[in-house]
């Protein structure tokens, strides 16, 4: 009876002993799952803030460098194009420098010296002189060559043709433009040499025809000249 009792009484120990191990295995591996997970997810957030950190990191660099380069292309395109104004303005300062020193030489028809010259000769003395360009020996000729300017447009160095009847005959090298637009040109005329007129003038603004522009805006020559061309206009 006393071997039976503490049989049972064994059994009920182990039993219980064994009941406890269980109750404390499934209650203690959710909580290490859970710690666990709680982890990783911490860590992840990390490493997605350090990636975005990183990317704008990357995009601020590329929009810098972006900037950068940018501004140095605009600063190249400025430079170019304030090398090419003050080319343009040599040139053309070159061109009414040389023509001012023609003022009071005498008119010669087919004169090609400061002793005595015509208008188309002055006119391709002066340029060949300031700009290096050979231009036609006469104004008809001259007429064919640079590009076409409205009389608004005109600028100093361009050249202003005249005729008496269809026929260009006369050719001079426009000194100034007034604000109000007045055109002032310098020229070899018959009266009284080398001299300044105006378009306003009563006797050459009515035979005014064109303008023609020989020196682009960047300080050089169009490239339509003709060395030399030969022609039976008569310059006045």
């Amino acid at each position: 009876m006393k071997k039976r009792v503490l049989f049972y009484l064994v059994a009920f120990v182990s039993t219980m002993s064994l009941q406890s191990c269980v109750t404390n295995y499934v209650v203690s591996k959710p909580a290490t799952y859970i710690k666990g997970y709680k982890t990783d997810a911490k860590l992840a957030s990390i490493d997605t803030k350090k990636m975005e950190i990183d990317k704008q990191q990357l995009i601020n660099s590329f929009l810098a460098e972006k900037a950068a380069s940018i501004a140095n292309a605009k600063n190249t395109i400025k430079n170019s194009e304030v090398a090419k104004a003050i080319r343009y303005n040599k040139t053309i300062d070159n061109i009414l420098t040389e023509a001012e020193t023609y003022l009071g030489t005498p008119y010669r028809y087919g004169g090609m010296t400061r002793n005595g010259i015509d208008c188309s000769a002055f006119v391709l003395s002066v340029f060949g002189a300031a700009a290096g360009l050979s231009l036609p020996r006469v104004a008809a000729s001259q007429a064919q060559e640079g590009e076409r300017i409205e009389k608004d447009n005109l600028k100093k160095g361009d050249l202003i043709f005249f005729s008496h009847g269809r026929r260009i005959s006369h050719v001079g090298i426009v000194e100034s433009v007034t604000e109000d637009g007045e055109v002032k040109f310098i020229h070899a005329a018959t009266s009284r040499g080398v001299m300044i007129s105006s378009l306003n003038d009563s006797y050459w603004g009515p035979k005014y025809r064109f303008g023609k522009r020989m020196i682009n805006e960047n300080g050089e020559t169009y490239n339509n000249f003709a060395s030399t061309s030969i022609s039976n206009g008569t310059n006045f």
